[in-house]
């Protein structure tokens, strides 16, 4: 990577405007702004700005643009897809804007179950809050102890409640964004319905920080549920999850919050964060299915009675209920395990499928027979969301092999994963965006209308294109 260096006139400058602490410019103090939770993926920056107020990131913004300087805004920097760091793309350099320090829980409405929250808020912060209220906001993460809510709408986040109560998109009333030239567009208003023409808010949920800075955000609160049940199931195969599935959302309806499916294959990765992990069952599949709701609901007589009949069909070959809290969070940690176990293990393709939830078996055994006939040796994984059609399906290099092999071999066998995905008419990306590790195979398969579209919105916006540059579209790019 190039090195770029800041001018001590720009520096003395922000500094000015933000104060003792509000920018970073040595390396040493940088470098945790500079790699993303993989660790797959390093960037550089001239600078790490952190404003303290809205005001300040204003003042950042504006002075960012009178001078030509490329903007990153981060987050909890947790993402997946190199959105929030430069790994090259800014041809001269950008700085980072950093919003760690906008950490305010705003207000809490509990009668209107609204929750105003600065967008640097940690997402565990803002759950905390709404349950201190005995409301529930219900998106939840693997990396929820250090994300931040702003970067969540940013990236219209998922996790494993997407099935009951959506992606991050849908749990959102307002945004408050600093728009490229520093003006403040406040969209919130408490509303859950306003028809009011154009829905502005919607251009920069997912739109990894290309329009614009979101410095707040209004969410929806639900009633915190009164009972939850979680049971952890064994199945002969994935066809017989998803036929599970299938009865589970007219037997439970909408009381389903999760539906997670895994394959055998990744109790040994579960096992390297945890050697002392118990698996409830044997099979070829599992399941972690959890219930919710009001207190007045027999929840339990309803999962058994589903499951039983489901044992009794032999759709299910075993299940284990959950007897306790400790007993489900002990579930759920196999589940969240894997995913670390992966990262512990090193280098590996990482991907985020999406297509129609009757196509996930067919997506998996042509990515395991991709994988098998074409990589023989690399160890296939899959799990996911089944309940949305999101499947991440990694694939492990042989212990051994040099991580710049294993990283070429990796290019190739991410560019099949996607052409599987594609011929079933799915998605390469289902939650985790597509930062700037993906964004020429996302503008590759771009029909040119959609590229027109695109790039009319990012040249109305950011016409000097200084807001995340390389991020979502290629630098090189013409978008219209």
């Amino acid at each position: 990577m190039t090195i770029h260096r800041i001018s001590s006139d720009v520096l003395t400058a922000l500094e000015h405007l933000l104060g003792q602490g509000g920018v970073v410019a040595d390396a040493a103090d940088m470098a945790k702004y500079l790699v993303d939770w993989s660790g797959d993926h390093h960037g550089g920056a001239l600078a790490v700005l952190k404003p303290a107020s809205v005001a300040e990131v204003q003042a950042a913004v504006r002075l960012c643009g009178t001078l030509g300087q490329a903007m990153i805004p981060q987050g909890g920097n947790t993402g997946l897809v190199a959105g929030a760091i430069d790994i090259g793309t800014a041809a001269h350099g950008a700085v980072i804007i950093s919003l760690e320090r906008l950490n305010r829980i705003r207000v809490v409405d509990a009668d209107n179950f609204t929750l105003q929250a600065d967008a640097g808020c940690i997402l565990q912060h803002v759950k905390d809050a709404a349950e201190d209220q005995d409301c529930l906001f219900p998106l939840a993460l693997g990396a929820q102890g250090s994300c931040q809510i702003g970067g969540n709408a940013a990236s219209n986040a998922g996790g494993v409640n997407v099935l009951r109560y959506g992606m991050v998109r849908d749990l959102i009333v307002g945004l408050e964004v600093v728009l490229p030239d520093g003006e403040l567009w406040n969209g919130f208003s408490g509303l859950r319905k306003d028809n009011r023409g154009y829905d502005l808010k919607q251009l920069f949920i997912g739109a990894e920080g290309t329009l614009g800075i979101i410095t707040g955000v209004e969410v929806k609160l639900f009633p915190k549920p009164g009972k939850v049940e979680t049971a952890y199931l064994g199945l002969r195969s994935f066809e017989a999850a998803i036929a599970l599935f299938r009865q589970a959302r007219r037997g439970c309806s909408d009381l389903i919050s999760a539906f997670e499916i895994i394959g055998a294959e990744c109790m040994d990765l579960a096992r390297l964060v945890d050697p002392n992990t118990v698996v409830p069952v044997t099979a070829p599949v599992h399941v972690l299915i959890e219930l919710s709701s009001g207190a007045v609901v027999d929840l339990r007589t309803l999962l058994v009675d589903f499951l039983a009949n489901a044992m009794e069909n032999e759709l299910v070959a075993d299940a284990v209920l959950a007897e306790s809290g400790a007993q489900a969070r002990a579930f759920w940690a196999i589940r969240e395990g894997l995913v670390e176990g992966q990262a512990k293990r090193g280098y590996h393709v990482r991907t985020d499928l999406s297509v129609r939830i009757s196509d996930i078996p067919t997506l998996i055994a042509r990515a395991r027979d991709f994988v098998a006939r074409d990589h023989p040796g690399w160890l296939s994984a899959a799990y996911g969301h089944a309940g949305d059609g999101n499947i991440h399906f990694s694939v492990l290099p042989p212990l051994g092999l040099a991580e710049p092999d294993a990283r070429t071999r990796g290019a190739a066998i991410t560019t099949g994963l996607y052409d599987i995905t594609n011929a079933l008419g799915g998605s390469i990306s289902a939650e985790h965006g597509i930062g700037r590790t993906r964004s020429r195979v996302y503008w590759a398969g771009m029909s040119p209308v959609h590229r027109r579209l695109v790039g009319t919105l990012k040249d109305a916006l950011d016409p000097n294109r200084l807001m995340n540059p390389g991020c979502l579209f290629p630098a090189t790019e013409t978008l219209s």
